[in-house]
């Protein structure tokens, strides 16, 4: 009886460890398959990345070179901005060339003085019609506080119906493009004569 008793334990513990044995190699099984599961995965991850990254290189490859043509582009419009900008300036400038030219040959071919000035009045006329068309404006200056913002004095003179630093000639026209200043108006100012003479009428 203890015999029996005895091998049938030692054949329960063969089953048990036989089964053990089969649970360990199906796990281990079904972690290499988990294993390889999982690197299937990551590799298709990193290949999809791969392909997303090669995308992205592609695009900002393609967006630099739009963008360098860009630039050129730019460059050549500012470039034919900066030849032609005063075309329509010069265009509009041939007419006063065309009267000069004019009065020129007039002058030469005839001596009446005042048929060439009534045509250099005629052709000053142009100009300044010109200069309104593009907003240029002389500088107010005569009989005006003189201002070193607009106005450049050449030299002093004494005059007591004037307050001091008032212009009281102007030698050469200041103008003005829109608000900006392009040239200061050269002038002459006014210096009241001192006290002394005065004072010294009235002792």
């Amino acid at each position: 009886m203890v015999l029996k008793e005895n091998k049938k334990k030692e054949e329960a513990k063969r089953k048990n460890a036989s089964a053990a044995s089969t649970q360990k190699a199906e796990t281990a099984n079904e972690q290499k398959d988990s294993k390889k599961e999982n690197i299937k995965e990551q590799t298709e991850a990193t290949k999809e990345l791969e392909t997303q990254l090669a995308a992205e290189k592609d695009r900002a490859l393609r967006l630099t070179a739009e963008f360098e043509n860009y630039k050129k582009r730019k460059q050549r419009e500012i470039d034919d901005f900066k030849k032609f900008a005063n075309e329509t300036v010069f265009r509009q400038f041939l007419t006063v060339v065309d009267n000069l030219e004019r009065a020129i040959v007039s002058a030469e071919e005839s001596s009446d003085d005042a048929s060439l000035l009534e045509g250099v009045k005629l052709t000053h006329k142009e100009i300044i019609k010109l200069f309104e068309t593009f907003n240029v404006k002389p500088v107010e200056a005569e009989n005006q506080p003189f201002d070193p913002n607009f106005h450049q004095a050449v030299t002093q003179e004494e005059n007591n119906d004037l307050p001091d630093n008032t212009v009281t000639t102007v030698l050469q026209k200041g103008y003005l493009l829109h608000d900006r200043l392009i040239r200061p108006a050269m002038v002459v100012v006014s210096k009241r004569v001192e006290k002394e003479s005065e004072k010294l009428k009235e002792n």
